[in-house]
Formats: structure tokens, C-alpha cells, sequence
């Protein structure tokens, strides 16, 4: 066997991507094998449309963590954002397109942002902490000063957006048809200008530095401060622009549906293999993973599992998940200390 395919399986068995992929592949054929519809062109329309939001979320939640910390706030800014931004609307007899919304959902969603940055970034508190406090305030306003109720009308321009569709996929045995919705082209422009930003970014190879080491990322010259007050900006744009499209997706806007999403879409970005001690993560496990616990929320019932089970499942994901992240982290850390201490001999036995 050659060296270089013996590297290439070494160094694909040391990431998390490929046994997602082999978990998720199995259940689909799981899926697919008792009941037949899982790889129908409109169920595959309809997992894609499913990831649309929890897909946004993920990003948001995995630039957090790749940064060393952990954002539970992110459902309750995307919520007040867009509640505020469509009750504006309606208030003033908006007929316009969808532009206007989203952008203004993702301006109060950027100083949404800005308000933890500021904390978490320049006085330099927990971000889980932080978070969970800036998490019950924007609850507190949307409920309190917003008096927020749920919203069966949205501006014209929201509800056109939310009903167009790319393409409409039919299924030939079933009769059943679903549509591609054209929130979809968001998502993915997001995602891979996201995909450029880490990967090719003095910016985005600021975060991964901030994750791996604080200490070590501020002495070489990155301004950790502005870096995590810019990132926390990003995510609330991001949240905001998530917000808006489910709004648009349900054709109502309702102030707490999108509360408590927090926990799956982290667990999904964990699943996908990155670290919970920041630094370590690739986009493409963080969607594998969310695309992971999408298939789990929503095509159990196809193999007559009853939805009261989706939590049992969903939960054992997340320990699964986290005890991978952890054992991954404590592999590293071993491996790191034998690096030194065969450096360390190396140097003596020179002497």
C-alpha cells in the first residue's frame, strides 16, 4: 500500500467528518429500507428546506465555539430581531419586498450582537455567562416592551418570499409535492462566504487562533478584544437573516417558536467534530452533524418511531457527540505531551 494512501486514512480516521458521514449514511439507508421514502425526491426537498434555518444557526454557533466559548443567545436575538422588524412593518402597512426586512433585522440583530460582544469581548466576561443574561434580556424586551404576540399576517413582500420556490419536486408513487424554497440560495451563499472567511481570512484565522490559545493568539499581534466584538456582530447577522427566513417559511411570525434551538443546533455543530475547547472544526462536519440531528427531528416518524421518542433520541446524540469532542481533546493533549517529552529527550541525549 502506498505511503501517501496509508497518510490519507491515518489522517481521515484522526477527523470526525468521515464517521458522521458513515452514521448518517446508515440511517438513511435504515430509513429508506423500512419505509421506502427517505431518497423520494420530495423528502429530499424537504430535509434540504429543514436545514435552511438550523444550517444558518449552525454557522452562528460554530464560529462561537471554534473561538474557545459558547452562545445559547442566538434563537432569542434571531426572535426579537425579526419579531421587532415584522411588528415595524405591519404598524407602517409595508407592501414592499423582502429586502427591507432583512435588513433591518440584520442591522438590530448586529447591535444585538454588539451588546455581547462588547461584553464578552472588550470586559472580557464568560461568553457562556454572558449569553445566558443577554438570552433572558432580549426574551424580556420582546415579551415586555414589545408585548409580543403571535403575528398570523406578515408584510406581502415576507409572505411572497416564504412561498417561492425554485423548483417543486413530485413524488410519482405517492402523488405528495414539495417545494424548493428559494431561501435556499441564502443559506448556501452564506455558508460558503462563511467557508472563505475562515479558511482564507486574517479574520477567520484569528477566531481558530483565539480557540486554540487566548495567551498565545494576543502575542502574536491578533486583537483578540476586536476579533471576538466583530465575531459576535457576524453572528447576530447571521441569526437575524435565520430569524426572518423561518418567519417567511411559516407565513407568521411567532415571538418563541425559534426559543430552545440552541441546544440542538450545538449539539449538531459538535457531533461534526468541533472542539467544545475551541480551536479545532471544519464547516463541513459542522453541517454533516446539523444535517445529522435535521434527519433525526424529522424522519423517525417514516420508520415508526413516534415523536414523543425525537427528544430521547436528540439528547443521546448530544451525549455521543460531547463524550467525541471530549475524548478527541484529551487524545490531542497526550499527544501533545509525548511530542514534548520525545523533543525534550532528543535535546538531552544530543547533549
Amino acid at each position: 500500500m502506498p505511503k501517501s494512501f496509508e497518510f490519507t486514512i491515518r489522517k481521515l480516521s484522526r477527523r470526525n467528518e468521515p464517521y458522521i458521514f458513515l452514521v448518517l449514511l446508515a440511517l438513511c439507508l435504515l430509513i429508506e429500507f423500512r419505509s421506502g421514502q427517505f431518497f423520494s425526491s420530495n423528502n429530499i426537498v424537504d430535509i434540504a428546506s429543514a436545514m435552511i434555518v438550523p444550517g444558518l444557526f449552525a454557522i452562528c454557533a460554530f464560529m462561537v465555539l471554534v473561538s474557545g466559548g459558547i452562545d445559547v443567545s442566538f434563537p432569542a436575538l434571531a426572535s426579537l430581531s425579526t419579531y421587532a422588524t415584522t411588528k415595524l412593518l405591519l404598524d407602517v402597512n409595508y407592501e414592499g419586498g423582502v429586502w427591507l426586512p432583512i435588513l433591518m433585522a440584520v442591522v438590530i440583530g448586529a447591535l444585538l450582537g454588539a451588546f455581547n460582544g462588547l461584553f464578552i469581548g472588550y470586559f472580557q466576561l464568560p461568553a457562556l455567562i454572558v449569553t445566558l443574561g443577554s438570552s433572558s434580556v432580549f426574551k424580556g424586551i420582546m415579551q415586555g416592551a414589545l408585548n409580543a404576540k403571535q403575528l398570523t399576517i406578515i408584510p406581502v413582500g415576507m409572505r411572497e418570499f416564504g412561498t417561492s420556490a425554485l423548483f417543486v419536486a413530485k413524488n410519482a408513487a405517492s402523488g405528495l409535492t414539495s417545494k424548493m424554497s428559494v431561501s435556499f440560495i441564502a443559506f448556501a451563499v452564506v455558508l460558503f462566504l462563511a467557508f472563505l472567511m475562515l479558511k482564507y481570512s486574517m479574520f477567520g484565522r484569528s477566531i481558530y487562533a483565539i480557540g486554540g490559545n487566548e495567551t498565545s493568539a494576543l502575542r502574536a499581534g491578533i486583537s483578540v478584544k476586536k476579533t471576538k466584538f466583530l465575531m459576535y456582530i457576524l453572528v447576530g447577522m447571521i441569526a437575524s437573516l435565520g430569524g426572518v427566513i423561518r418567519t417567511c417559511m411559516m407565513q407568521q411570525c411567532h415571538p418563541t417558536n425559534m426559543l430552545g434551538m440552541e441546544m440542538n443546533i450545538i449539539a449538531g455543530v459538535v457531533l461534526g467534530g468541533t472542539s467544545i475547547t475551541g480551536g479545532l472544526g471544519s464547516l463541513s462536519g459542522c453541517m454533516l452533524g446539523t444535517l445529522l440531528i435535521v434527519i433525526v427531528e424529522n424522519s423517525l416518524i417514516l420508520i415508526g418511531v413516534p415523536t414523543s421518542w425525537r427528544s430521547v433520541f436528540v439528547g443521546a446524540l448530544i451525549i455521543i457527540g460531547t463524550a467525541v469532542s471530549a475524548y478527541q481533546v484529551s487524545r490531542m493533549t497526550k499527544g501533545t505531551k509525548k511530542s514534548r517529552v520525545k523533543a525534550r529527550r532528543e535535546k538531552e541525549a544530543l547533549r
